[in-house]
């Protein structure tokens, strides 16, 4: 199967499926689309209201990856459901850390 992430020279690149005001904090898996594409589905509590369901996201991914919230830059989809996220670090290190919290 397709995995929502690539490593890239100087981290993780992460495409998001965001599923704001979701109830709970908390990374819901793969996603596999028909295009053959596919997304890391995040819900979060937060309102997609002035970028806070982006900073909760943020959040959830910080926490799954174990780095600083610096590290984690949202590069496109600000106001989209579907999202890329840069992760900066060790890039293999990070997708074996994702993959655990994904269930992939």
């Amino acid at each position: 199967m397709a995995r929502p992430w690539r490593v890239v020279a100087d981290g993780l690149e992460v495409r998001v499926r965001a599923t704001p005001r979701g109830g709970r904090d908390a990374i819901d898996g793969v996603e596999a689309r028909a295009d053959g594409s596919c997304l890391l589905k995040v819900r979060v509590r937060a309102a997609p209201t002035d970028g806070a369901a982006n900073a909760a996201i943020r959040d959830v991914l910080r926490q799954a990856l174990g780095c600083p919230a610096g590290a984690i830059a949202l590069a496109a989809g600000a106001s989209a459901r579907s999202k890329l996220f840069r992760i900066a670090g060790d890039g293999e290190a990070l997708a074996a850390r994702l993959a655990a919290a994904a269930g992939a």
